[in-house]
């Protein structure tokens, strides 16, 4: 029922003032997920739709292990090298067994759903279900200027960041209300561009 065709998404931004209402999230290195339990199962929802659940074990083990009858999460499958986000361990599939869930929105939980709420709430009822959790992670989020939060997380050398507005309901596809920054001398693209074609070459 609450997995959305297409979860939201964020256009590309240059930094800007928030609005009077938004608020900041660090962008996250990862494979992008929509995280569902029901009674039928757990699925693992990528934006392709393909389901990741039989890769990630620690996800599935800390989404079966949660005190709910049904929830669906909103977040990022992510690996790290100490507290360091880390693509290269994610994308080589060697530590399958290591990839958390960085969750960030909650969309439907105990059959109620959730997305008309404003952000805050759901963040507020994510936070609750999850906050003991080993394999997922709550995605914090700061108040303030944009720009300068921006420039805080490209120094700590962050992908960037995603502006929200706390007050919205969630909204799938392609929104203005979310909004992300990218730091430019982040690494993940070219990253990404590198293993496409080191693939592309073992298969000549």
């Amino acid at each position: 029922m609450c997995i959305p065709s297409s979860p939201a998404s964020q256009p590309a931004s240059k930094p800007r003032p928030p609005a009077p209402t938004g608020i900041h999230e660090i962008k996250y290195d990862g494979f992008r997920l929509i995280a569902r339990r029901t009674a039928d199962g757990i699925t693992l929802t990528t934006k392709q739709g393909s389901d990741f659940s039989d890769r990630y074990s620690l996800i599935v083990g800390a989404i079966a292990k949660l005190k709910v009858n049904s929830i669906c999460i909103d977040g990022e499958a992510m690996c790290f090298t100490g507290a360091d986000q880390d693509f290269d361990k994610l994308w080589s599939r060697k530590h399958d067994d290591e990839v958390r869930l960085c969750a960030f929105d909650l969309l439907e939980l105990n059959g109620i759903d959730l997305r008309g709420l404003p952000l805050l709430e759901r963040k507020k009822q994510l936070f609750k279900v999850i906050r003991r959790s080993v394999g997922i992670e709550f995605v914090e989020h700061l108040a303030g200027d944009g720009p300068t939060i921006f420039a805080k997380a490209c120094g700590l050398g962050y992908e960037g960041i995603v502006s929200k507005r706390a007050d919205r309901p969630y909204q799938s596809g392609e929104t203005r209300i979310w909004l992300k920054t990218k730091n430019p001398a982040h690494p993940a693209m070219q990253r990404v561009m590198d293993a496409f074609e080191s693939e592309r070459r073992r298969a000549r």
